[in-house]
């Protein structure tokens, strides 16, 4: 008995220290049935600051129950509060609902006190985060705000402060928002608040510093931040100020460090914090996307979907570095046909762009640049455009303007675009844009600018450790050749085909085939290099998908009424990478294609034997035959695939 007493002494000289680990060590010790309803709360407070959520709540509902068999309400009901916010924490919204009643219910009739300035809090925190009722939020944090002067709680005082400057940004008040959110994270700074105001003071500042591109403010409350949780020695909330920080070390280009604070954050985190572990999840995906890890960074998309973050537009974006542009098409689409919310599409735009333009489909490219356009004037802070949303619309009209073949509208917007991301410090942004310059002088005709920007590019990709980029920016300089899969397709006979119709019927037919081509070899993860008229050049990332493309290609011609007669070739092989060329890809691989492309019957898919290795099975193919083709000394064995 008496060693059990001398923990509980032990653990309440840890609690009021904020030790909490020896607070809980201590609490842990204990004879659990001589515990007080006080001991049972800090005991809470000790297993919430140490990451055990489930056992914090499990303390806290048995302290609650103490404190409300003793009678005394004003401490059950701020208990009670308490675990509104934990359930609300863990998206168990409807227990979350109901202890904030049982609150207000034992306040009922109570003479007013600083827990009836948390229950005002609290409602409205629910109105802005569950409910996206903003204007009656501000108006819950104002009588929260001054319920709390009342009584001297500063640290729900500066809640709704800060609540309040969030909720007036996101409804597009925002020099006033931020002056409130600098005020109350002044006051986090300081160290006048307790830990857990502390860091919910700095995640709303952070959060909507990032919301509007303000990454320079983001920044440096950022750092704030992290001394402080650098100096609490603790598992749980703290994780969501490192997710922030592997945020901005991720845009400042330190992308290996930042994946490992991310990942070190997601474990303390755990299933803490649902929504902000998912956050977690969604930035190592992000980092890991860019550093070209791209399975791992499916891994980690999946995860934060699965803890109830969209994975969007990541997930999009994957799947346009995996050459699967129908996919991304689809899925960035489908996402921002169901976020409504302002800064969400605010998020999702440049991504839509960028994947547009892969996608050859300029007309949506250019409806979402002017909404980005739109959205990002709207939302100005000092009357400024961010600087990281400035450059963002600059790139997404230079990718535009590049597919396009305006190059001088390209290289001034994408000049704009570099200028942008160097002032915010993002040198991978930065290097993306100095890659389309590069393309954009090549086409210019400017190959000493070009050769500079692509230098730059790849030089900064080389030191972030971005593979994909680094890789692309080398075949743009002409010193690292891409393994790919090509296709070339002709329309058999399509001279006496022009003679038999005439003009007007040959170029509606042309229309049809050429519409039916794209669509078969950009469905299947295709991309369309060059049109020749009568044909298409394609390239792609595997076998498979490059005959299973062509198979689309006869399939969808022998649908229609009447159609020409295609001839197919593939070949894998590696080429070079030239988008100032006439022909983009250049190297023995892409001339051995045509050629076995010309040597290919009327309606026949002609493969060359070796780019059928280890894929072969998927299809039912002719037995292997020698073809001599013209300007190869030796002969090619093809094989046919049966496509009917």
């Amino acid at each position: 008995m008496a060693q059990s007493l001398e923990a509980v002494r032990s653990a309440r000289d840890a609690a009021d220290r904020h030790a909490w680990r020896a607070a809980y060590d201590a609490y842990a010790d204990a004879d659990a049935a001589t515990l007080s309803g006080d001991d049972l709360e800090r005991f809470g407070e000790a297993a919430w600051w140490t990451g055990r959520l489930g056992q914090a709540i499990g303390f806290r509902e048995q302290s609650y129950a103490a404190y409300a068999a003793e009678g005394r309400k004003l401490d059950a009901a701020r208990v009670a509060i308490t675990l509104a916010w934990d359930e609300s924490g863990r998206a168990a919204f409807s227990v979350s609902r109901g202890w904030l009643a049982t609150a207000e219910r034992l306040l009922a009739g109570e003479p007013e006190t600083g827990e009836h300035a948390r229950v005002e809090l609290t409602r409205a925190v629910q109105a802005m985060f569950a409910e996206g009722d903003y204007p009656k939020a501000i108006e819950g944090f104002e009588r929260a705000f001054e319920l709390a002067a009342r009584f001297g709680d500063r640290d729900t005082q500066m809640l709704a402060l800060v609540a309040k400057g969030r909720s007036l940004v996101k409804t597009g008040e925002i020099d006033e928002g931020f002056r409130l959110l600098d005020e109350a994270t002044a006051a986090a700074v300081s160290g006048e608040l307790r830990p857990y105001s502390t860091t919910l003071v700095y995640c709303m500042t952070i959060s909507s510093c990032q919301d509007l591109g303000d990454v320079r403010r983001a920044a440096e409350w950022t750092e704030a931040a992290n001394r402080w949780c650098d100096r609490v020695d603790l598992t749980g909330f703290p994780g969501a100020c490192r997710i922030h920080r592997a945020e901005i070390m991720r845009l400042r280009g330190d992308l290996e460090q930042a994946e490992q604070v991310a990942v070190a954050a997601c474990e303390e985190l755990q299933d803490f914090e649902r929504i902000i572990t998912a956050s977690g999840y969604y930035e190592i995906g992000e980092i890991r996307r860019r550093r070209g890890d791209l399975q791992a960074a499916q891994e980690a998309y999946a995860k934060a979907d699965e803890l109830g973050s969209d994975p969007h537009p990541g997930v999009a974006l994957l799947r346009l570095a995996e050459g699967k542009v129908d996919a991304a098409i689809a899925g960035i689409t489908r996402n921002l046909g169901e976020v409504r919310d302002a800064f969400g599409r605010l998020r999702r735009l440049p991504a839509h762009v960028e994947i547009a333009v892969a996608a050859r489909n300029l007309k949506a490219a250019r409806t979402a640049s002017d909404e980005l356009e739109q959205l990002v004037d709207a939302y100005k802070i000092g009357g400024q455009r961010a600087p990281a949303f400035d450059a963002t619309t600059h790139m997404a009209r230079g990718r535009i303007s590049l597919a396009e073949d305006d190059l001088d509208a390209a290289v001034t917007c994408l000049r704009r675009a570099r200028e942008g991301w160097q002032e915010v410090g993002a040198p991978y942004e930065a290097a993306q844009a100095r890659m389309l310059l590069g393309i954009a002088f090549r086409r210019q005709g400017d190959e000493h600018a070009a050769a500079a920007e692509l230098e730059a590019a790849l030089a900064t990709f080389e030191r972030l450790g971005a593979k994909l980029d680094e890789q692309r920016a080398k075949e743009l300089l002409g010193r690292e050749m891409s393994l790919r899969t090509f296709v070339f397709t002709d329309i058999v006979g399509s001279t006496r085909l022009l003679e038999t119709l005439g003009d007007e019927k040959w170029r509606r037919l042309l229309a049809r085939h050429n519409e039916l081509l794209e669509d078969a070899i950009t469905e299947n993860g295709g991309a369309v290099v060059q049109h020749t008229g009568d044909g298409f050049f394609a390239a792609f990332d595997n076998p498979r998908l490059a005959v299973e493309g062509a198979i689309a290609i006869q399939r969808a011609l022998d649908q229609e009424v009447f159609a020409p007669d295609v001839r197919i070739g593939v070949h894998t092989g590696r080429a070079f990478s030239n988008d100032g060329s006439s022909n983009p890809y250049g190297g023995e691989a892409v001339h051995l294609a045509a050629r076995v492309g010309a040597a290919a019957e009327a309606c026949e898919i002609l493969v060359s034997r070796d780019t059928l290795e280890g894929v072969g099975a998927a299809f039912r193919i002719s037995e292997p035959r020698s073809v001599a083709l013209k300007g190869f000394a030796e002969a090619v064995d093809v094989v046919s695939v049966d496509w009917r």
